[in-house]
């Protein structure tokens, strides 16, 4: 069976950080790209970060470049999405996708999705 276990949501103030994790079951994320989207009330989805299936390559949406780093660990078949510098505006549901291919960052993967995650959300606030 398909299952998502997410992690690493929460609270944090702005200039915190947080690290999302996702761990996958009953099937391979090894064979997919993995993008991080992110959707906040009120606005469209976007996508936040993607990193290839053998983690030599990553790419960033220009409002989190270099703020947010993405890392994935096969054998444990978990990816990660490291959040630095946390500001209000990052305030969103995260939600993780493995998907054919990264592409450049949108709201939308470029070549489809083959599994959504249900999300876990980020609130950044004094």
């Amino acid at each position: 069976q398909l299952q998502l276990v997410e992690s690493g949501g929460g609270l944090v103030q702005p200039g915190g950080s947080l690290r999302l994790s996702c761990t996958a079951s009953g099937f391979q994320p090894n064979y997919y790209s993995i993008g991080w989207f992110r959707q906040a009330p009120g606005k469209e989805r976007e996508g936040v970060s993607c990193i290839t299936p053998s983690g030599d390559s990553t790419n960033y949406a220009d409002s989190v470049k270099g703020r947010f780093t993405t890392s994935r660990v096969n054998a444990a078949n978990t990816v990660y999405l490291q959040m630095n510098s946390l500001k209000p505006e990052d305030t969103a549901v995260y939600c993780y996708a493995a998907q054919y291919g990264c592409g450049t960052i949108r709201s939308s993967a470029p070549y489809g999705v083959y599994y959504w995650g249900k999300g876990t959300l980020v609130t950044v606030s004094t």
